[in-house]
């Protein structure tokens, strides 16, 4: 009998772990919406054909501009890039290049630290700190936060509607910043990619492969009659989608 319960214990924890997983594949847990107040939106609606490629940059002097250049070789003119404040700071160049190429621009906060980790006086602090570095850039128009470290909770979500900020997140982690080789990004995204889906690249100094993968990623798009949108327009729909927070 004892050993009965034994093979008993361990084939419900086995149970318990596949289910653990399998919801996790389905849900996508790091995306969170007040019940009845501000969202956090990681895509937008899936009868469009339009899909948003987003780009991260937090630090770095090297990719960016490599990145710029292969979007526009692949005539893409409407990328989101989300930036810290701090960075563009550093790189005004870089900054007015991405305006002038035709890509949006959204806020990674200031210092890139992680918010749901800070008090909510020093999130203010820092959304108000780096609203005021993009004006001083001529960037007067920004309404999208994606929190930096992608990490958020509710009082995130309650700040940035104070502050005018969607949140946003993303459905697809290309997971370039890990370097696994181009073809492993290229599948990260051309494997999973569809309507309404904001995917997460990065043209910090970190993702040393997304340039060379980028051709294929966008080549794949035209294939599949998915056209690439900034962000904000792929979730002006209101049927754009969010989950609960638990």
């Amino acid at each position: 009998m004892k050993r009965i319960k034994q093979i008993l214990i361990i084939i419900i924890a086995a149970f318990a772990t596949a289910c653990f997983f399998y919801i996790q594949n389905l849900v996508p847990i790091p995306v969170f919406s007040t019940e009845n107040g501000p969202k956090a939106v990681y895509r937008g609606e899936t009868k469009s054909n339009e899909v948003a490629l987003t780009f991260n940059i937090g630090w770095g002097d090297e990719k960016a501009l490599p990145i710029l250049d292969a979007l526009k070789a692949n005539n893409l003119k409407n990328a989101t890039f989300f930036l810290s404040a701090s960075w563009a700071e550093r790189h005004p160049e870089i900054v007015k290049r991405i305006k002038e190429d035709g890509h949006q621009i959204g806020s990674l906060g200031y210092s890139y630290q992680n918010y749901s980790s800070m008090e909510d006086k020093e999130i203010k602090k820092d959304l108000v700190r780096a609203q005021n570095s993009f004006q001083k850039l001529g960037l007067d128009d920004i309404t999208l936060l994606r929190p930096p470290t992608g990490q958020f909770n509710e009082n995130v979500l309650k700040i940035a509607q104070q502050y005018g900020l969607t949140v946003v997140h993303y459905s697809i982690n290309s997971n370039d910043w890990t370097n696994p080789g181009v073809e492993k990004i290229v599948q990260n995204v051309n494997e999973s990619i569809g309507s309404g889906d904001i995917v997460l690249l990065h043209a910090s100094d970190s993702a040393k492969q997304t340039k060379d993968a980028l051709p294929n990623i966008l080549s794949h798009l035209q294939n599949e009659g998915l056209k690439n949108v900034p962000v904000s327009d792929l979730i002006a729909n209101t049927d754009a989608n969010s989950s609960e927070v638990n």
